[in-house]
């Protein structure tokens, strides 16, 4: 099958949606003070709701992170954010009874824009949190600097609105449970149990041969559909999307030298050898955090791709009893009779490019229980005596 689809139409941006969105990505200031008016109103509400065992998703992109939402979300305790609230995630509250009253219903479902069989409605869960850290920590995507927020990070105003947030969501939604997925929290988990303690967190790995095969042939994809539709180039980044495409930015998590050794490698050309050490570069941060702090392990429960795939039923039995979500036994069946490994496409690596994932990911995948990549570099390496 071809490696990538060649209808770009998920990616067409209209008009009236660009200028729109570019009126609020450019006054974050008006919907901050409206969000809080939202705060105000609802003040008493928001006091008697609590924010019990917030769950999150957070991995590198191409890992499993929108299935393991998508799961999550099927519980009818937890809500998230969906795709229909782009653009109005300042307003949870109002914007919900906006979507009671006026809202088509019954929306056609669509294959999304990755071109990866995921299907989504307007009312299908997505990750939306990222337009609220930017706004609030306006660098968090500079690559020349650490963008980790650790347990010693502060930000009061934004600790405040995004806890309201959290709580509009479940008293709109009628949920006791909260989840998101955002890939960017991967630097961000030890501040995320600093403001909730009690938070599950779910982190999807993946091979690392098939993940970065992954993300170089959705690399490819986000640039060929720019080329088709320009506007998705600044739509992508108003909602903090920079993991792909033509302003592909690579997340810093506290090593500036491997950050500029991964822009390098890109620019030169050498996309999956870069990919490669990104991949490296990130979980190696994870690895290590886990490593130093008992209570991020206690906290995390890390979800290898091919298990879940293989291993479907007690992958996810372990996933619901890490989250404290009862009487889940109904999704588990559900998931565990579709869940399987991508067949759309095949990864196309030479073998130079192997070496190079083998080279750089093989010590950190140790950590995370794929033996099999650290053996296959021993056996390489002893090919050469």
């Amino acid at each position: 099958m071809p490696d990538s689809p060649k209808d770009y139409s998920a990616f067409r941006v209209p008009l009236g949606q660009h200028l729109f969105s570019s009126l609020i990505h450019g006054a974050g200031w008006f919907w901050r003070w409206l969000g809080r008016m939202e705060s105000s109103v609802l003040r008493e509400q928001i006091d008697r709701t609590a924010i019990d065992r917030p769950i999150y998703i957070a991995g590198l992109a191409r890992a499993g992170s929108t299935i393991l939402l998508e799961i999550a979300a099927s519980h009818p305790d937890v809500v998230t954010h969906r795709y229909r609230d782009f653009w109005t995630i300042y307003t949870p509250a109002w914007w919900e009874r906006f979507l009671a009253r006026a809202a088509p219903q019954d929306a056609p479902a669509v294959e999304r824009s990755h071109g990866d069989r995921v299907m989504v409605t307007p009312d299908s869960p997505e990750a939306m949190e990222e337009v609220l850290w930017t706004d609030f920590f306006p660098r968090v995507h500079d690559p020349t600097r650490s963008n980790v927020l650790d347990g010693g990070t502060e930000h009061g105003r934004f600790e405040r609105f995004y806890c309201d947030h959290v709580r509009k969501l479940l008293i709109a939604r009628h949920g006791r449970r909260y989840a998101a997925k955002g890939n960017y929290n991967v630097t961000r988990l030890e501040y995320l149990i600093r403001l909730f303690p009690d938070a599950r967190i779910l982190l999807p790995v993946r091979a690392p041969r098939e993940h970065v095969a992954s993300l170089e042939k959705q690399h490819r994809l986000f640039l060929e559909a720019a080329r088709a539709h320009p506007r998705s180039v600044a739509y992508l980044d108003r909602v903090g999307h920079f993991e792909f495409g033509e302003h592909r930015v690579p997340t810093n998590a506290g090593d500036d030298a491997a950050v500029e050794e991964i822009l390098a490698l890109w620019e030169a050309g050498f996309e999956v050898r870069g990919w490669a050490r990104y991949w490296a570069h990130i979980y190696g941060h994870v690895a290590d955090r886990l490593a130093a702090n008992p209570r991020l392990r206690d906290a995390v429960l890390v979800v290898r791709y091919e298990e879940l795939c293989d291993d479907s039923e007690n992958v996810l039995r372990r996933l619901f009893d890490h989250c404290g979500l009862e009487q889940a036994e109904p999704i588990i069946r559900r998931y565990a009779e579709s869940l399987s490994k991508p067949t759309y496409y095949a990864a196309r690596i030479r073998d130079e490019e192997e070496q190079a994932i083998l080279e750089e990911t093989a010590d950190v995948a140790r950590r995370f229980g794929y033996d099999a990549v650290a053996k296959a570099q021993a056996a390489a390496a002893s090919a050469f005596l």
